[in-house]
């Protein structure tokens, strides 16, 4: 039995999403992600201006008056997230945290797809796989994933995003549009990575938050790893300890976008602490220039 605040929050995603697409990215969406190719529709009696290399030649012989051959884009697509629902996730120092953000834009993302007719899939994990959602179509399907990000109690804490990579090319046959949802608080995931991308079109969504990049002046705190358990005092007053604290997350960013680069895989960056719509829209209208 869903709660009450459960059925509000889902309620609550669901409007400002579909908001959303309606308002700034249904026509983003179609023109980035295209269908798989052309596919013939129809033939119909040529016209001035049509293209001659359009022709149906045995059609005009038989008819003998020109005709010409209609094709369409071959349009559905499967779009599949993988999401991150690791303990790092449940932490933000803004107004959300890290897993309400990444649930909000795999509403965007989901919603943006069934508007198009393609099919929505999740595959939600930890250290481990917790929950699989096979791509269906329709607003109930993502209202669905929505409730499962929502309500999950992942059995697991770490991340492991080998793990879900690795599963999704075992079940996903066909090419899919892969959004990987996550902080990439984790390692080791590079060849499971390089493999997948060749495979699909792969996408990586880094959710960050301020306080993972820069320490306030606060004194003497403690912080814990969520996944790890492990906690360790940091002086925050003193400049060094916060020095080295945000070269160190700096560096981490400049490593991660250098190896999504090197791969060919696109990342879309998102901060709790900003709205994340505009970098969305950034990144399909840099994308459909590419292409």
């Amino acid at each position: 039995m869903i709660s009450k605040d459960i059925l509000k929050k889902i309620r609550q995603v669901e409007i400002h999403t579909r908001r959303l697409v309606n308002e700034s990215f249904i026509g983003e969406y179609h023109s980035v992600f295209k269908g798989r190719g052309m596919e013939f529709g129809e033939v119909r009696e040529y016209q001035p201006g049509d293209e001659i290399r359009t022709i149906d030649w045995n059609v005009t012989a038989r008819m003998g008056r020109p005709f010409i051959k209609r094709f369409v884009e071959e349009r559905e697509l499967t779009v599949m997230l993988l999401v991150d629902v690791s303990a790092s996730g449940n932490f933000g120092s803004i107004k959300q945290l890290k897993n309400e953000i990444a649930t909000e834009i795999c509403a965007l993302l989901a919603f943006s797809a069934i508007k198009n007719n393609d099919k929505v899939g999740m595959i939600m994990f930890t250290d481990k796989i917790e929950k699989f959602i096979p791509p269906k179509k329709g607003a109930k399907h993502v209202l669905r994933v929505i409730r499962e990000l929502l309500c999950s109690v992942p059995s697991g804490k770490g991340t492991n995003i080998s793990v879900a990579l690795e599963y999704m090319n075992k079940i996903a046959a066909r090419r899919t549009i892969s959004f990987i949802v996550s902080d990439f608080i984790a390692h080791d995931y590079v060849h499971a990575l390089r493999i997948a991308n060749k495979k699909h079109d792969v996408i990586a969504i880094t959710v960050v938050d301020p306080r993972e990049q820069e320490l306030p002046n606060v004194g003497f705190i403690e912080l814990k790893d969520a996944e790890s358990g492990e906690i360790l005092l940091v002086d925050t007053a003193n400049p060094l300890a916060r020095k080295e604290f945000s070269a160190l997350n700096a560096r981490q960013k400049q490593e991660r976008s250098k190896l999504f680069r090197s791969m060919g895989v696109d990342e879309i960056v998102i901060s709790t602490g900003k709205n994340y719509v505009e970098p969305v829209i950034r990144f399909f209208r840099i994308r459909e220039k590419r292409y």
